[in-house]
């Protein structure tokens, strides 16, 4: 197997796993992922138990350093993501 696999692999593989259409899958993953960004933009945790989760965390307003120059910035409070693997996708990766 490759070292990863792009989504238009990963749309084939379902198809083909599925029997679903390649265009059918793709619109599928496209919406997954459209409510994903969506559910964790707006604070909301989204579980699927046993393969993953991904929710929102915040970060806190911290004093940085611009490499450049060595100049102290303040860096403002922000959002980014966590996202955590489940027991099964981890037993997978043993």
């Amino acid at each position: 197997m490759a070292d990863s696999l792009n989504k238009t692999e990963l749309v084939a593989a379902i198809a083909a796993e599925s029997g679903q259409s390649q265009a059918a899958v793709s619109g599928v993953i496209d919406s997954l992922f459209g409510i994903l960004a969506k559910s964790v933009g707006e604070g909301t945790k989204v579980a699927i138990p046993g393969w993953l989760s991904v929710e929102r965390t915040h970060r806190a307003a911290r004093e940085g350093r611009n490499p450049a120059t060595g100049e102290t910035i303040q860096i403002p409070a922000g959002y980014g993501v966590k996202v955590s693997a489940g027991s099964k996708l981890k037993a997978a990766a043993k």
